[in-house]
């Protein structure tokens, strides 16, 4: 078995190189091949790749938790790929409806640590549905590489087309009172940053480390939008400030938070990018902001 270094002992450069990796500007092989670079003081390229992987045994919550209620459910996708799929949860029991929230997946597909984070919103007192832009192709499968790969080849426009109809689902459903919010991470906060956008009836928008809008797309931002970024993304940040500046133009409703010295996915705890203070933080307030405007 490989044994994988304390994430303290792995330099800066090997996360970077993962982020380059799993956005798709970077192969495998130049991936493997960069990593043989920091390959030093006991430290290999196997054991380095196999830290920066995901370790989904790490989840907070497990399917079946007490106090939820789970299925799956197909819904319709008139502009998207026409029917897809996705994970719903709510609290057992509840006697009313309640707001809900679409959970908006990394490019990857459903995996599991996304499923956790919609049983977490579940548990926080909302109906969570999270898509799996995957459904079309068969569904997640079973890793992120091979999820990764599949994602690549589905239309990006059609993808987000099949969050929003979510959306409208959810919306629409018995268990749902009428308001809606999403939030995303990575891939997916850039579709709740363009779900703020062209869906301006949502309640809210929490986008983690996502692509920006276009400048001018920011005048139709009507949505209460809470930004989450980490500090040394330098890749999704260096459109910040254009977008902040637009959203400032247009007197958007915004606030927006930066974590000092974490890397891009500091929210996700099955990786060794995770941030435990900066995650802890950021979630309270995108619960505290969900409440604020869904009730």
């Amino acid at each position: 078995m490989t044994q994988k270094p304390d994430p303290a002992d792995i330099p800066q450069e090997v996360f970077e190189l993962y982020d380059a990796y799993c956005h798709g500007d970077l192969s495998r092989r130049a991936f493997f091949s960069g990593l043989s670079k920091y390959a030093v003081g006991g430290l290999t390229v196997t054991s380095l790749a196999a830290c920066v992987m995901p370790d989904y045994g790490k989840q907070q919550t497990q399917p079946g938790a007490d106090g939820l209620y789970e299925e799956t459910l197909v819904y319709s996708s008139p502009n998207g790929a026409g029917e897809m799929e996705g994970y719903f949860v709510r609290p057992a029991g509840a006697e009313q409806t309640l707001p809900g929230i679409v959970v908006i997946h990394e490019n990857r597909g459903l995996n599991p640590h996304i499923r956790d984070v919609t049983r977490r919103a579940a548990q926080a007192g909302y109906v969570a549905f999270a898509p799996d832009a995957l459904y079309p192709l068969g569904g997640y499968p079973g890793t992120d590489d091979e999820g990764r790969a599949m994602q690549a080849t589905r239309d990006r426009e059609a993808m987000v087309q099949d969050f929003m109809a979510a959306a409208e689902f959810l919306r629409g459903h018995a268990a749902v009172n009428g308001k809606v919010g999403c939030v995303g991470f990575c891939f997916g906060g850039a579709v709740s940053n363009l779900m703020a956008v062209r869906q301006p009836w949502l309640s809210a928008a929490v986008p983690y480390y996502g692509g920006w809008p276009t400048a001018e797309e920011a005048a139709d931002v009507k949505v209460p939008l809470q930004i989450h970024l980490a500090g040394l993304d330098e890749r999704v940040n260096g459109g910040w400030p254009d977008y902040k500046a637009a959203l400032d133009e247009n007197r958007a409703e915004y606030e927006a938070y930066i974590y000092p010295g974490v890397n891009h996915g500091f929210h996700n705890d099955t990786t060794p990018r995770y941030d435990a203070e900066a995650a802890a933080l950021a979630w309270a307030r995108t619960v505290e902001f969900f409440s604020l405007h869904l009730g």
